[in-house]
């Protein structure tokens, strides 16, 4: 897990799917917009239809964070101030996770890292 400076409150989120510019991968999409601080913040968006239970639900907001955790401690610091981003991350309706089935947790980080590479600030990474 991430610490809470890194997590974005429902509000901020909510702002953030209205104004952030959308980017898409097979099974999530990702909104962004700029923020003036000198961090990233992150949230995922988990619906109910793509989960059966809360249990898996938190499963794979864990294993977000765990891979969010990995891209804050190698872009601490680096960046000017402004170029920082608010991210959110929705799961499409359409896609099924589930914890117990492996390939379903690969595509899960595989679209997660694909759609932070399409951003301008990771592409250098």
């Amino acid at each position: 897990m991430i610490k809470k400076r890194f997590r974005l409150s429902e509000r901020e989120v909510k702002k953030v799917l209205w104004k952030g510019k959308p980017f898409f991968s097979y099974g999530v999409v990702l909104n962004s917009i700029p923020n003036i601080l000198p961090y990233h913040r992150f949230a995922v968006v988990i619906g109910s239809k793509s989960v059966t239970n809360n249990i898996t639900r938190n499963f794979f907001r864990r294993k977000f964070y765990n891979l969010m955790a990995g891209y804050i401690t190698q872009d601490m610091g680096q960046q000017k101030k402004g170029q920082y981003r608010d991210m959110v991350f929705v799961v499409k309706k359409t896609t099924a996770l589930d914890k117990k089935e492996t390939w379903t947790i690969h595509a899960f980080e595989k679209d997660i890292q694909f759609l932070i590479h399409k951003l301008p600030v990771w592409n250098k990474y």
